[in-house]
């Protein structure tokens, strides 16, 4: 079985950064995955931060359909991430009312629990969609998850980090040095994901992108690419410094005040391996989305390879970011239109289908 594996489309975001949206992008991804057996969405195909659910299923609606014409009469497994958390919600739901038991590293669920899930596969009819959570097993050694997860270990001061930490730090999850299992990770994780969720479904929205806004500004002005600001001075060596040790002194940490890209993709790296330890999962390969920055790329080697053997891979974004792209174009490792590739056997296969396309925004240079 070929399985096309991408993640993190982020449909429907208000700036226009999800290209997978633009007609030429759409027919790339379409064609790349129209030769595959078995289509894997991991995590965040819908940005459900921003806009209504109504106006985010409109936007996806046109590549939803695409990708039910490519896959009519195969598979396609979603994996909810932590943008579109809400298609997998009502399912968890009710399973913790049927009693079912602890949430474990891989469960399925029907694709007709929660109106938001329903509507998504009407748009893909003839297409079987299973929807997997937290991850799924796509071969004996092979285990997907989005990656949200990771959040919870990461040492970079990112919004979302300091507030599952807090979370947990406050609800006593992880306690006595104990590793979170699932559900420790849901409890941390689930209410900022529901509060972006529905804040927005009543509101302008505009107070849920503020966090990640916030976030990158600092890491634009920490790492400029040309000379050095003041400001850059200012927050790269006073103000990230002392906010870090602050966390840390409340017990949110362990955070660090580096953050750079190569330790934004080490700090990722690690904290997926504390995932992998803590859910106890066993797989030569994890394959996961989320930070957006896919790998193992040409020269990469550390940490790509945890101690026990277990190999990861990344499967990159569809989402231009100009603060991480800067100027660097489609040599920069976060450049969209990853798709990843699984035969029967051999490792994962990372590719880009966007390599050779101008995807900066009108009137930008």
């Amino acid at each position: 079985m070929r399985t096309a594996i991408v993640s993190d489309l982020h449909l429907a975001t208000i700036a226009g950064e999800d290209v997978a949206r633009r007609p030429a992008a759409r027919a790339r991804l379409v064609g790349a995955i129209a030769g595959a057996d078995r289509v894997v969405v991991l995590g965040d195909m819908l940005e459900m931060r921003e806009q209504r659910a109504v106006s985010v299923l409109e936007a996806a609606a046109p590549l939803l359909e695409d990708l039910g014409e490519a896959t009519a009469g195969k598979q396609l497994v979603i994996v909810p991430g932590n943008h579109d958390h809400e298609l997998v919600r009502p399912a968890l739901d009710r399973a913790r009312l049927r009693g079912a038991g602890k949430l474990g590293a891989e469960a399925t669920f029907p694709a007709d629990e929660g109106e938001l899930v329903r509507r998504v596969a009407a748009r893909m009819p003839h297409t079987e969609i299973v929807l997997a959570y937290p991850g799924i097993r796509l071969r004996d050694d092979v285990y997907a998850t989005h990656g949200h997860y990771l959040d919870r270990h990461l040492t970079v001061p990112r919004m979302e980090c300091v507030l599952a930490s807090a979370i947990a730090h406050f609800a006593g999850s992880g306690e006595n040095g104990s590793s979170p299992a699932a559900d420790d990770y849901e409890a941390a994780l689930a209410p900022i994901y529901a509060f972006a969720y529905n804040v927005v479904q009543d509101g302008e929205g505009k107070a849920v992108t503020r966090g990640a806004e916030f976030t990158r500004s600092v890491f634009s002005r920490s790492n400029p690419t040309g000379r050095r600001g003041l400001a850059g001075i200012a927050v790269a060596r006073l103000a990230i410094p002392g906010a870090v040790w602050g966390l840390n002194r409340l017990g949110l940490g362990p955070f660090r005040p580096d953050i750079s890209p190569a330790e934004l993709r080490r700090a990722g790296l690690r904290a997926m391996a504390d995932v992998i330890r803590s859910l106890a999962i066993e797989a030569e390969h994890v394959i996961f989305g989320h930070t957006h920055r896919p790998g193992p790329l040409a020269g990469d080697v550390e940490g790509w390879t945890l101690p026990g053997g277990t190999r990861l891979t990344n499967t990159g974004s569809w989402l231009y970011e100009p603060v991480f792209i800067r100027g660097d174009g489609p040599s920069s490792p976060y450049w969209p239109g990853g798709v990843t590739w699984l035969a029967d056997e051999g490792p994962p296969r990372v590719t880009n289908v966007l390599g050779d396309m101008d995807l900066r925004p009108k009137g930008r240079a």
